[in-house]
């Protein structure tokens, strides 16, 4: 197993516009998050992870680019950034930002010129195609749901737009279109940043020719997603810009089986250092965007199982329960009521036990919950705005079975400011925040769990040191015993002569655990555990979602 600083590190999300307000505008901002970066290094945290904060209109809150080489101007300034980029690194931390390079804003300089003519030197910069028999190109379909194409009257042609109409896709067929995103990647890490999560990396080779799609949720996906060339882009980026730096890559697939995934994340490094699977996020879709259903256990853990042993020797995985895109972890997961500490517990003790680089979104570590907005108006998200007025007010959908969709599946729930107290709007601003905070803000905030000390904080703060201290977290094998257990989550981790096993309730319940045979409790000792009183190692009922790590050493 070859050792990297990417692979030992812990990582923090944070989402710049929720994090922290520092001018009362109701909007986080750089500033504000370098006024936090004390309580992250307390934390244990070891590389920040920043969601866009580059120029944009946000249409989709930082995901559409209008300028790939400056701040967005609500976040602060360039010597903003800078400082914030140097306070991180005086502290011991590293920087990770967001590149989102599969398309960018409509208002980006190279679109506007792109759209006056057909023989304007940047109309390739993007992918424009005539209509089809008075309609679109083809008959794909956009994430953000309606035609993928955006029909421009100065020009007679159609854009493609795999999201919203304002994030045009760039033409990665166009050589020139790639050095100009790798320039611009070079510009940030000679800045001194550490390294790019890569948005939607798997989507920037489109099958030559855009053949129409086969009928479903989101028709063409087979022609754009892991397209013919993605992997030679992929590979030419890693030549040209990553390989020549010490930094660390993450890229966000969309779908993705586990087999096309070791081709982006290979121990060769290739390409990426590691990739976000999304197979975890789509377990408990419905038959539509926003309605869902129970997984039981031992689905959720073939997932994780099988992305730990397929991936072991062969390449690096990503571990994470949720990020902007996502429902909080204990409401998604665990039990946001009665639980919510036990659960949000035994969940991150089973993400910091396994092989991978662990990833925390913002407030994890306080056990946030989804937040459940009455009024589909407090709702901000492009996603929801545009699946409510297709699919309710302009389709047959319930509201009511919509909106209790949306308050389990919704974006939104991630993106309520940050809670750091119980002062009004949650000490995130002296303003009106940009998205309502969570009403459970008086109870569960972050003063709150620094005062506690069996807080979920200090828990994770404990889980974090652990991990650090016990190589065999990081890179031990996994092998899994009764993954049938529809209430238990076994495992066992070996590295270098040392060894951890792995207990998890997953229930609310009192559950009864079996020692496997081929476990001895022989000379084993209690490493970490979400319960007081937690005894040795042994048959036992273990309480509602209690967890437990056992160590052999030599």
């Amino acid at each position: 197993m070859k050792k990297a600083w990417w692979k030992e590190a812990i990582v923090y999300q944070i989402y710049p516009r929720s994090f922290m307000d520092s001018n009362g505008d109701g909007i986080g901002d750089i500033p504000g998050i370098i006024s936090k970066l004390d309580y992250l290094k307390e934390l244990g945290i070891d590389v920040v992870w920043l969601c866009p904060c580059f120029k944009s209109p946000n249409d989709d809150n930082g995901y559409d680019i209008s300028d790939y080489r400056d701040i967005m101007d609500e976040f602060g300034t360039m010597d903003d950034f800078k400082e914030l980029l140097k306070q991180t690194h005086e502290r011991g931390m590293k920087l990770l930002l967001d590149l989102v390079v599969n398309h960018s804003s409509d208002e980006h300089p190279w679109f506007v010129e792109s759209r006056k003519s057909k023989d304007n030197p940047y109309r390739d910069y993007y992918i424009w195609r005539d209509g089809k028999d008075g309609k679109e190109p083809n008959n794909w379909t956009s994430y953000f749901y309606g035609p993928a194409w955006k029909y421009d009257e100065a020009t007679d042609q159609y854009y493609l737009h795999i999201f919203s109409t304002k994030q045009p896709d760039l033409n990665w067929e166009n050589p020139t279109v790639r050095h100009e995103i790798y320039d611009m990647m070079k510009f940030w890490l000679d800045m001194g940043c550490d390294g790019f999560r890569m948005d939607t990396v798997n989507i920037y080779s489109k099958t030559p020719g855009l053949p129409d799609g086969k009928p479903g949720e989101n028709i063409g996906e087979e022609y754009f997603q892991d397209g013919p060339r993605i992997h030679e882009f992929l590979q030419e980026m890693n030549r040209e810009v990553l390989s020549k730096y010490d930094i660390m890559t993450v890229g966000e697939l969309t779908g993705g089986c586990i087999e096309e995934s070791l081709q982006y994340a290979n121990n060769e490094g290739t390409e990426l250092g590691m990739v976000f699977q999304s197979e975890q996020n789509l377990m408990d879709c419905g038959d539509k965007r926003f309605s869902y259903r129970k997984v039981p256990l031992s689905e959720l853990k073939v997932c994780f199982s099988k992305w730990q042993t397929y991936f072991q020797g062969r390449a690096w995985n990503s571990l994470y329960w949720t990020n902007h895109d996502q429902p909080r972890t204990v409401s998604r997961r665990g039990n946001d009521k009665e639980y919510r500490k036990e659960s949000q517990k035994m969940l991150y003790t089973m993400l910091l036990t396994m092989q991978g680089t662990p990833y925390i979104y913002q407030e994890e570590e306080i056990g946030m919950t989804n937040v459940y907005f009455d009024n589909i108006e407090d709702y901000d998200d492009v996603e929801i705005r545009s699946y409510w007025d297709r699919y309710v007010v302009h389709g047959d959908e319930d509201p009511e079975k919509t909106l209790d969709g949306i308050h389990y599946r919704a974006r939104d729930n991630a993106r309520t400011p940050m809670q750091w107290d119980d002062s009004e709007n949650a000490g995130f601003t002296t303003g009106t925040p940009w998205l309502k905070v969570n009403p459970n803000y008086k109870e569960i905030n972050i003063k709150e769990a620094l005062e506690d000390e069996n807080s979920i904080f200090h828990y994770m703060q404990r889980l974090i040191r652990t991990r650090k201290e016990n190589e065999v977290a990081v890179y031990g094998d996994f092998i899994e015993y009764e993954p049938e257990n529809e209430e238990l989550y076994l495992y066992e981790r070996n590295f270098e002569g040392k060894k951890l096993f792995v207990v998890l309730n997953f229930t609310e319940n009192h559950a009864q655990f079996h020692l496997p045979e081929a476990i001895d409790p022989e000379g084993s000792r209690l490493l970490i555990s979400n319960y007081d009183e937690t005894p040795e190692l042994q048959s036992r009922q273990l309480r509602p979602y209690e967890a437990a790590v056992y160590l052999w050493e030599k």
